[in-house]
């Protein structure tokens, strides 16, 4: 396998493992620790908002399953895309769609709290929002890799894929639409007690796609 992986999706599954280890080694895992507050990424309302937080957050993740999957994601469609395009474009690629999905993920914090945002706060209130804030922080490449499956989709739409639990095989094109449209669904709806950042997908995925029809304007593929 790591024959046949290509350089920078290897090097950034690396990174990221050693990112997910720095974070469980100095309590990065738990609820409110100074890691988070540091490279996680804060509604700009946070004290501890910083804006390096809009990249630094791509690489850390909430859990050690969270990590498996976007790296096993990353791996499997990354890889294609990579030799195609080349490090170079892949790597720009890959850092504008997670920096696409941070700023979709601000904009719904700044309209998930726009009421409190203009509301004028008591001291303890304020605390306790701030809390709040630190606690509702984001990280994960999924909108990265959103963006990467966007891609994906668009290149090589034709490709069957078998995703589990669907029992026959789906081209990718229909699969990446599905997915894309299920977190759309997750958004809008704001099930309780779900804590995926839905739109930051959305925006990685669609900063994906738009990139890759402005580079592929010249070479148009046969979706249908």
């Amino acid at each position: 396998m790591f024959q046949r992986i290509t350089p920078v999706v290897l090097n950034l599954i690396i990174i990221n493992a050693l990112v997910f280890f720095a974070q469980v080694a100095f309590g990065g895992m738990d609820d409110l620790n100074s890691v988070n507050d540091l490279f996680a990424l804060h509604h700009y309302k946070a004290d501890v908002f910083k804006p390096h937080q809009i990249i630094t957050h791509i690489f850390m993740h909430g859990s050690l399953m969270h990590l498996l999957f976007n790296m096993l994601a990353l791996w499997m469609f990354g890889t294609m895309i990579e030799r195609v395009w080349g490090p170079k474009r892949f790597i720009i690629f890959y850092l504008v769609c997670g920096i696409g999905a941070a700023l979709t993920q601000m904009g719904s914090y700044a309209f998930d709290f726009w009421q409190i945002d203009h509301t004028a706060l008591s001291a303890d209130l304020n605390m306790q929002y701030q809390t709040a804030l630190r606690l509702g922080c984001t990280v994960g490449a999924s909108g990265a890799i959103m963006g990467v499956l966007a891609a994906y989709g668009y290149l090589f739409p034709n490709t069957t894929l078998f995703i589990m639990p669907i029992p026959f095989p789906v081209k990718a094109k229909w699969a990446i639409i599905g997915i894309i449209l299920l977190d759309v669904f997750g958004g809008v709806s704001k099930t309780p007690g779900d804590n995926i950042a839905h739109f930051a997908h959305v925006g990685g995925a669609v900063v994906g796609i738009l990139l890759v029809i402005f580079w592929n304007r010249t070479n148009k593929q046969t979706f249908y």
